[in-house]
């Protein structure tokens, strides 16, 4: 169903590529949008429990998209480091396919505004007034990931 990666050298391990998506702070989604034109949109996630989490309005573009359709993918680079002497960046990244849907079941729907709040804030206190301010205004949506695959740049295969 999901093509293999061709550069098989590159490839990071599962493990490798959770950790990236765990120690990001944002990616990029991306989901069918209006009249059958992509659409990616960078935005805040937290990785928790094995699916990617991230919070948005009640109403927009990427409710309409997935809506229409819950396939996405979602991509985060953790390193990109232009060598200019060498033409080509040393990078790796991530990119996971799965269904988008929004958190209907209200323990999951705290759990993951604090997962996500205490990941960027790191004070439980301030983050549970955060949540009881404006958790009822906002939509936490669930990434369950299908398929993940990383790569990196071939210069640093072996070296971390």
């Amino acid at each position: 169903m999901f093509r293999e990666m061709r550069r098989k050298k590159q490839e990071l391990s599962r493990e490798e590529s959770e950790r990236i998506l765990h120690e990001s702070s944002w990616g990029t989604l991306a989901v069918l949008g209006d009249d059958g034109y992509p659409y990616a949109v960078p935005l805040n996630h937290v990785f928790y429990n094995g699916a990617i989490y991230f919070h948005c309005a009640q109403a927009g573009h990427k409710l309409d998209a997935l809506r229409a359709c819950e396939k996405v993918s979602y991509s985060v680079v953790e390193r990109d480091t232009v060598v200019p002497q060498e033409y080509t960046t040393y990078y790796k990244s991530v990119v996971a396919f799965g269904r988008a849907h929004v958190v209907e079941d209200e323990a999951e729907l705290i759990e993951s505004l604090r997962a996500i709040g205490m990941k960027h804030h790191p004070d439980k206190e301030r983050t549970d007034e955060e949540i009881a301010k404006s958790g009822a205004h906002l939509y936490m949506v669930r990434i369950e990931i299908d398929h993940l695959s990383g790569k990196q740049a071939k210069e640093l295969v072996g070296k971390d």
